[in-house]
């Protein structure tokens, strides 16, 4: 079995459809078993991801958006291998991630890092910030012992922390530093992808901007690629190149930022954007009000996960499932409505 420079074996190697295809999800599903009864027998599963397909390009970011519980962030920590997937195939750089032994994971974890939600439970309060940004660098040998002290100082610049904060501890900091401590964390290991997981949802508006615009800094200074995790669609909307939407652990549409935010076409999403507040009062908008609440993802409804809030809900709605088919160039939606259209 022969080895690549980076020591993964190239039985894992997989020849992208585009070269420049960093990250690859094909047909994923991640099912969490629901047991009950002295034997603990499986009676259902939750499907939190369920047949999930998309690529992401180098150097851009890929929005995620859907309502809370839909997967989307079962779908960050599966690319990672944070959690195991039930089934599918994942690929970074060609490299089918979940096929990977222990030694050789440890291998690409510094190219593939995540930025997590909350920035006041993911440092640790006992470590001061140079250790929590450089801990890893250290044990991954990426930089001699003579340039160390210089390389977290200058990864801290570019996150815009002072070097002296070094030596300080991580409650010492507001929760806008405290993200830039994060990001400084992960941008240290020199990773090519990064899932954002909600990165500014705790956050006031006014540092919202300062950190996605330190994200879209950084992505243009080192070529990194995002996969952006948020329910805030303003945000994905100035942020991502491409965006997908989530219901209920499928993707129900997916194209560029431009097409899908002024072309909508699967109901979910235009009731999604329908709620996305402008700030021009002169210009008054229909918002779309989804009735009832979301369904068990243990105990789904048949046909279209969506038939029982949508308007436009048909009788084949009902019993079969739609297949996400492309409708205009690289516009791709999950609705029975357009399978009508396109036969």
């Amino acid at each position: 079995m022969t080895e690549r420079a980076n020591g993964i074996p190239n039985i894992y190697k997989h020849k992208n459809e585009v070269e420049d295809y960093v990250i690859e999800v094909k047909n994923l599903k991640k099912y969490y078993p629901v047991s009950s009864g002295l034997f603990a027998k499986v009676k259902a599963n939750v499907k939190a991801v369920d047949d999930v397909s998309f690529n992401i390009k180098r150097g851009t970011t890929m929005g995620l958006v859907g309502e809370s519980g839909c997967g989307k962030t079962t779908i960050g920590k599966t690319i990672l291998k944070l959690t195991d997937k039930t089934e599918g195939k994942i690929f970074f750089e060609g490299i089918d991630i979940h096929e990977l032994n222990r030694k050789e994971l440890r291998k690409i974890r510094p190219k593939i890092q995540i930025i997590f939600q909350d920035p006041y439970s993911s440092l640790s309060p006992r470590m001061p910030v140079g250790e929590i940004i450089g801990e890893a660098v250290r044990d991954n040998k990426l930089i001699s012992a003579d340039k160390y002290d210089d390389y977290i100082s200058q990864i801290m610049l570019d996150c815009g922390l002072q070097v002296y904060h070094k030596e300080r501890y991580p409650h010492e900091f507001s929760g806008g530093q405290r993200q830039r401590i994060c990001i400084a964390r992960a941008l240290a290991l020199n990773p090519d992808f990064i899932v954002c997981d909600e990165p500014v949802s705790a956050l006031d508006v006014s540092i919202q901007a300062q950190i996605i615009n330190l994200l879209k800094e950084l992505q243009d200074k080192y070529n990194l690629t995002y996969l952006f995790i948020s329910h805030d669609l303003s945000v994905v909307e100035y942020i991502s190149d491409t965006v997908g939407v989530m219901y209920l652990g499928n993707l129900v549409e997916y194209s560029d930022k431009e097409t899908i935010f002024s072309n909508p076409l699967h109901p979910y999403t235009k009731a999604l954007f329908s709620a996305i507040p402008v700030s021009d009062p002169e210009i008054k908008t229909e918002r779309i009000i989804l009735e009832g609440s979301i369904p068990s993802p243990a105990n789904p409804p048949s046909g279209c996960k969506f038939h029982t809030r949508c308007n436009y809900c048909m009788d084949i709605c009902k019993v079969e499932i739609p297949e996400m088919v492309e409708v205009e160039n690289g516009h791709m939606t999950a609705c029975h409505l357009y399978h009508k259209k396109q036969t």
